[in-house]
């Protein structure tokens, strides 16, 4: 006994599979689904449904996939003129992730592309009130401002800013060889104070010895042969002699003395 199979039960078989399958998602560990009833939440929880499997009514619910990992978005470059009226182009990169997937969707249109406009317009506002020292010489403070500021800006669309980075500052090149010569001139005036101040400790010290010296005659005696045994060490120097005072007082008190003078 044969039986026969209508090849419309089988095509009506696989198409009720299919549909069934159809409404299976399964979600990473980092994914969140909005679901969409007829164009209205569905489910109500809070922060987006999943991990795991997921079950919708295929052609009656919608599941918009989102991912809660952090993203690293390029700023692009942008024209900046600082607080004391110099041009400067400057890019940063940021770091942002998602905390609440149903804010992200349905708040904002977009909230890749709203962050990088955010991101854009708050690097031009806060770098152009700033010194281009600062902006040099204080990175850490501009990155914290700029976190901050993006960050409350994208908290209604439940996106976390979680670190913000300038990455480079393009200066003119006549502004980067004014501060080659600043930095030149900086050094300059820091060889120049140390030194004075070498020569000064320098002369303090040889007027305590001097001090020391003058307070006992028989010290500079010791110190000028000292002298001498040290320069007739090289054998090329010529040696000059010079006579102290001292040795010469003694005769010429004696010629001066009468009583010498008549024997």
């Amino acid at each position: 006994m044969e039986v026969t199979v209508n090849p419309s039960y089988i095509v009506l078989f696989i198409g009720i599979l299919a549909l069934i399958a159809k409404g299976f998602y399964v979600l990473r560990e980092y994914e969140r689904a909005v679901i969409f009833r007829f164009g209205r939440l569905a489910g109500g929880i809070i922060g987006g449904h999943g991990p795991g499997v997921i079950v919708i009514l295929p052609f009656i619910d919608k599941l918009v996939r989102v991912s809660l990992r952090t993203v690293t978005m390029d700023v692009p470059p942008q024209d900046v003129i600082t607080k004391d009226n110099v041009s400067v182009k400057v890019n940063a990169v940021i770091y942002f992730r998602v905390v609440d997937a149903q804010k992200a969707i349905v708040d904002v249109e977009d909230y890749y592309y709203a962050t990088s406009m955010i991101a854009q317009t708050t690097l031009r506002s806060v770098l152009g009130q700033s010194q281009l020292d600062d902006l040099l010489s204080k990175r850490d403070e501009i990155n914290a401002d700029l976190q901050r500021i993006i960050d409350q800006a994208t908290e209604p669309w439940g996106i976390k800013v979680t670190a913000v980075e300038v990455k480079n500052v393009d200066l003119p090149h006549e502004m980067q060889r004014a501060i080659a010569r600043q930095a030149e001139a900086e050094r300059e005036r820091r060889s120049k104070v140390i030194h004075a101040e070498g020569e000064y400790q320098a002369s303090q010290r040889l007027a305590d010895a001097a001090n020391v010296l003058s307070q006992n005659p028989a010290a500079i005696q010791l110190r000028y042969l000292e002298t001498m045994m040290s320069i007739a060490g090289d054998k090329n120097s010529t040696i000059l002699f010079p006579l102290p005072i001292d040795i010469l007082s003694a005769f010429m008190k004696t010629s001066d003395n009468p009583q010498t003078k008549e024997r």
